[in-house]
């Protein structure tokens, strides 16, 4: 994404799509906060529009996109993408928020896994179907996000949405680790589907790596890091 030439405050104010590659133990909000932040700083404005087109969580890394002034108006357009995932599932073992944020709380025998049923549960998961999301997550029960509830210990109660998954291959597997990619509609949650595969197989797994490669044809590869970006606004 070559900024060096467009970046200026008619095109800021105007509207910018900007690719970010969100690093590791960063909310999407905080590097939307940054890159608030830095525009506010380099043009002297005392407010900009900045928004982001789908959340990403703390422990992922990946494509956040963000857009700018007139562009925020459009940003439902984008999170209605459909989104690529890569990331690794750990058999044998479940957490209550699905992934790393919180700690192992049930663990199983692998050793009766194979490499078939492996195989017959990722078909499973082929296309249109329900899924439940994490309680650790930003959805709201009563106004209050889910996640503040769940660290509270309180009972939080989440509904089946419809989500499809246009493919799911696993790259490679270093058992009881699953290398996997995926691609995906709005609304779905990769931790889910990580703890909803370890129940397929009568077993228990939760995601311990995700990157988001892809939104729609936006990719990754074209994002800027924050420290890049903030050196080309100097």
């Amino acid at each position: 994404m070559d900024l060096s030439k467009k970046l200026t405050l008619e095109s800021v104010l105007e509207g910018q799509v900007l690719l970010f590659d969100k690093p590791l133990n960063w909310t999407s909000f905080q590097v939307v906060n940054k890159v608030r932040w830095l525009l506010k700083k380099k043009f002297n404005l005392k407010n900009i529009k900045v928004g982001h087109a789908g959340t990403l969580d703390p422990l992922a890394t990946g494509l956040l996109i963000l857009c700018t002034g007139k562009m925020t108006k459009k940003i439902s357009e984008y999170q209605g993408m459909p989104k690529t995932y890569t990331g690794c599932f750990l058999l044998g073992a479940t957490t209550s928020s699905y992934d790393l944020e919180t700690p192992i709380d049930q663990q199983f025998d692998t050793n009766s896994i194979t490499a078939e049923q492996i195989e017959k549960v990722r078909k499973q998961f082929l296309g249109v179907q329900q899924q439940y999301p994490p309680i650790f997550s930003a959805l709201k029960q009563q106004g209050t996000r889910l996640y503040e509830l769940a660290r509270k210990g309180e009972e939080v109660k989440t509904q089946a949405r419809e989500i499809t998954l246009y493919s799911f291959d696993l790259e490679s597997v270093d058992f009881p680790t699953l290398h996997f990619r995926v691609q995906c509609s709005k609304g779905t949650y990769i931790r889910s589907l990580a703890n909803d595969f370890g129940k397929a197989l009568n077993n228990g797994a939760h995601l311990t790596q995700l990157r988001r490669t892809a939104i729609g044809t936006y990719t990754v590869e074209n994002a800027i890091s924050l420290e890049d970006f903030e050196v080309l606004l100097m």
